[in-house]
């Protein structure tokens, strides 16, 4: 590995229920399962982790229960923090439904993980910075995320980290100026169809994703994750699609964030780009066969997927 993936989206916690079906307005439907676990940020660097990565979380915990088994839960996956907890609120909580399909809705009250915890994080050369959109809703948050990516450029020469930006499903209320800011550091953008389709008005994904690359630096990369069928890499212009590997889906929830932490370690790695998307799409792909939010895969269990495809 060359460096960290340094983290500064939200680690919350997610209230997972399995249902028959989503509640029409004003009625009730019954659990068929309620799991709470640690979710949002947390899927993207246990799946880095779990794929060899160095990893630190720089935002925010709460203090309180939730901010407890946020904090253990990063702790046994060996992910370092790079703040204290917040002394007055505690980690936010997402309640997630989950269909018989995998398709997944969600609610989110968010808490201390959404705060700014005051100065940008510590980025060194060859460092991966992963950039949530929901980091950019708020100014201040905003504000010190940006500040931090805006320190990736190593002055001596002896390397530069990437930020890697994902947009996430709020992307459209992230203020124009913020977003123009955020896109103008990044090395690699990763979203899913939707995200792309929102961001460029475009229903082709092959033109939403030349789009999108036209808006970033020379040089940048975009990703743009279309679940089962894989992704398409968008380099200088091209469009290469790579497809994933078939499996039964049971739940969708953090498959994007599986894809994007195991992106991340093989950027550390300085694996080939091609290599690099293929096992992002087997992480994802296994995944989606397992129930909760935090079901990346190991590296060796890629590593088997792979060589049974």
């Amino acid at each position: 590995m060359r460096g960290r993936l340094v983290h500064t989206g939200q680690v919350l916690v997610d209230l997972v229920m399995r249902v028959p079906s989503l509640p029409p307005p004003g009625g009730d439907v019954l659990a068929d399962d309620t799991t709470m676990l640690p979710g949002g940020g947390f899927n993207v660097v246990s799946a880095a982790a779990r794929a060899g990565a160095d990893v630190v979380y720089a935002g925010g915990h709460g203090t309180g229960p939730r901010g407890d088994l946020v904090r253990a839960a990063l702790a046994a996956e060996g992910v370092g923090l790079s703040a204290p907890p917040a002394p007055d609120a505690d980690t936010g909580i997402c309640v997630v439904l989950v269909e018989p399909s995998g398709e997944r809705t969600f609610v989110t009250g968010s808490g201390a993980e959404i705060a700014s915890a005051g100065a940008p994080p510590a980025v060194r050369p060859q460092d991966v910075l992963y950039v949530s959109g929901y980091s950019l809703l708020d100014p201040d948050r905003a504000g010190q995320v940006l500040g931090g990516a805006g320190q990736v450029r190593d002055p001596d020469g002896a390397g530069q980290a990437t930020v890697l930006l994902d947009p996430g499903p709020l992307v459209a209320e992230i203020p124009a100026a913020t977003w123009a800011t955020a896109l103008a550091r990044t090395g690699v953008l990763s979203c899913n169809a939707r995200e792309a389709r929102l961001l460029t008005g475009t229903p082709d994904l092959a033109a939403a994703g030349r789009e999108l690359s036209r808006r970033l630096p020379d040089g940048a990369v975009v990703v743009v994750r279309d679940g089962a069928a894989g992704c398409l890499l968008v380099r200088d212009g091209d469009v290469e699609n790579y497809p994933a590997p078939t499996v039964r889906a049971v739940d969708t929830t953090g498959a994007g964030d599986a894809h994007c932490g195991v992106l991340a370690a093989e950027l550390l790695r300085a694996t080939d780009w091609p290599e690099a998307v293929r096992r992002a799409n087997a992480a994802a792909a296994l995944a989606v066969t397992r129930h909760g939010p935090a079901t990346a895969p190991t590296r060796a269990e890629v590593d088997r997927l792979l060589a049974d495809s």
